[in-house]
């Protein structure tokens, strides 16, 4: 069985124990979660497709670790003029087990 969801503006397709990391999430380490937004939900012949979610279908997490990813660097430079910008950005991430899907 799998599931299609969406978090954090993005969709994931999703199977039982699967390991993620997804848009960060207010939840503390060990916590469980139920994400609602189900797109589809999907095992042996059955699928379930929402319009444009599946009612009643949801996924549970759990939260293996909060984090933040490696720094993306933005440089900007024009030669000649003296004209340089550098910026740093390092993104929230949290890392989540799929536990069980719930048509």
């Amino acid at each position: 069985m799998y599931a299609v969801i969406k978090t954090g503006g993005k969709q994931y397709k999703v199977t039982e124990g699967d390991v993620l990391r997804v848009e960060k999430l207010n939840a503390e380490v060990n916590a469980t979660v139920e994400l609602t937004e189900v797109l589809l939900v999907a095992g042996g012949d059955n699928v379930k497709v929402g319009k444009p979610l599946v009612e009643g279908a949801k996924v549970v997490v759990e939260v293996l670790s909060q984090g933040k990813a490696a720094k993306v660097i933005n440089f900007k430079y024009k030669p000649k003029k003296a004209s340089h910008r550098k910026k740093g950005h390092r993104q929230l991430f949290t890392e989540v087990k799929v536990t069980s899907i719930i048509a």
